[in-house]
């Protein structure tokens, strides 16, 4: 029996940067107490296939439109791809954006190339630019590349959502010619292109993981080893979202555990991972990529993405944590928030926070029922942003309740062990 061959990704990419291009993007100024700014660039090619006829350079780079209708752009066998990289040794005010205070030494992180603005950027997107040319060699201001447009702006933040740390601007930019200049990476720098069709395709669904977050470092102040132990102890560990990623073996080098020693041979890679807010932009790429169905596949499946309460990215993208209720799903309104709400080690905590969740859930049906209304997201109001102040707000409050608990539990276990002890 003959086996359908799995749909290209090729028109899917058209369509969502065409999308990305027409949707103004959501723009968050910065508040006087907090300037501070950071730019990333999302970095899209099309691999040509081994047996295509690659034409000649242009003399002017096409457009979007012109672009996906070359040859060898729509050859079956092209391969959409996305650049991450891994920073073996990320900058110290970069920390927000590689992802610090990770328990495990067994897997690597991806991000995207880009970092903080500078006094003399003059923008966003000079920034994104200046920051791939630093760190990688691309020069995106070369013809062979073009800026599709922008995401939504977001909001890196700390403790828990409390305190602003700055605001991230993605760009999503696109090679027009099948060959360019090869990058030339700093030495602590490794680059990972990696197909889109293993991102968002029921064919080859990611594979999902999860990266274990220390919930002291996020509670307490750096230097406290006491309180941070006794955190620790209390509360545990946050469990994020991740996929784990599956690079072009032709583009990407291994990785090896350098904190072992060496990268010979025997050296077993470490997992690439991507989560936190790079998972979280890669999802805002992947909602506007909505893959039709196969005609075999499951009837269930085909009723799941129909169904009222799910979307028809749900059967494609299989995020994880999805909270469910009654009337909503969160991966209609947003899927990317999936990658910035931790499940923690200790079920009570997770049991709290949904207590406590009822204004969240609340600003996601608002969330929703706009987006059903109008047939696309208002983009006057932050929904995102509500969502994730609320949500870390029943977090907090779930914290104190778990902390006071515990701590009174501790003490009646201390003074009915003295009256058993000294009573008798």
């Amino acid at each position: 029996m003959s086996q359908e061959k799995p749909a290209s990704v090729v028109p899917l990419l058209a369509r969502a940067l065409q999308r990305i291009r027409s949707t103004p993007p959501r723009v968050i100024a910065s508040p006087p107490t907090q300037p501070r700014r950071a730019a990333v660039a999302l970095l899209i090619r099309v691999a040509p296939s081994p047996n295509a006829t690659l034409p000649a350079p242009p003399t002017n780079p096409p457009s979007l439109t012109e672009f996906f209708q070359l040859d060898w752009v729509n050859d079956p066998d092209a391969c959409p791809e996305i650049l991450f990289l891994h920073r073996d040794n990320a900058p110290a005010g970069e920390a927000a954006l590689t992802h610090s205070h990770v328990r495990s030494n067994n897997e690597a992180h991806v991000a995207f190339p880009g970092g903080r603005m500078e006094p003399d950027d003059e923008g966003g997107l000079y920034t994104a630019m200046r920051q791939t040319w630093e760190e990688l060699g691309i020069d995106l201001a070369e013809r062979h590349y073009a800026c599709v447009g922008q995401l939504d702006d977001r909001e890196i933040t700390t403790s828990l959502g409390k305190r602003l740390l700055m605001i991230l601007s993605p760009f999503v930019f696109l090679q027009l010619t099948p060959s360019v200049p090869l990058p030339d990476p700093i030495p602590s720098t490794t680059l990972h292109w990696t197909p889109l069709s293993s991102l968002v395709s029921p064919y080859s669904p990611p594979k999902w993981s999860n990266v274990t977050v220390d919930a002291a470092s996020r509670l307490t102040p750096k230097h406290s080893t006491a309180l941070r132990l006794l955190v620790r102890i209390l509360v545990g560990s946050m469990e994020f979202p991740a996929i784990i990623l599956q690079p072009s073996e032709s583009s990407s080098a291994p990785i090896t555990d350098s904190k072992k020693g060496s990268t010979h041979s025997s050296s077993r890679p470490i997992k690439l991972k991507l989560w936190g807010l790079s998972l979280g932009m890669t999802l805002d790429l992947m909602s506007h990529m909505i893959l039709p169905l196969p005609s075999n596949q499951n009837t269930s499946l085909r009723q799941q993405a129909s169904s009222p309460t799910s979307s028809p990215l749900s059967p494609v993208m299989q995020l994880p944590y999805q909270t469910t209720g009654d009337d909503f799903r969160m991966d209609y309104v947003a899927p990317s928030l999936a990658s910035v709400f931790p499940r923690f080690s200790y079920p009570d905590v997770n049991f709290w926070i949904w207590v406590f969740g009822k204004r969240y859930r609340e600003v996601v049906r608002g969330w929703e029922a706009s987006v059903r209304a109008g047939g696309s997201n208002d983009r006057r109001i932050n929904w995102s942003g509500s969502a994730l102040n609320t949500f870390y707000a029943a977090i907090r409050k779930a914290l104190v309740v778990v902390i006071v608990a515990r701590a009174l539990g501790i003490l009646f276990g201390l003074g009915f062990a003295a009256w058993w002890i000294f009573g008798q």
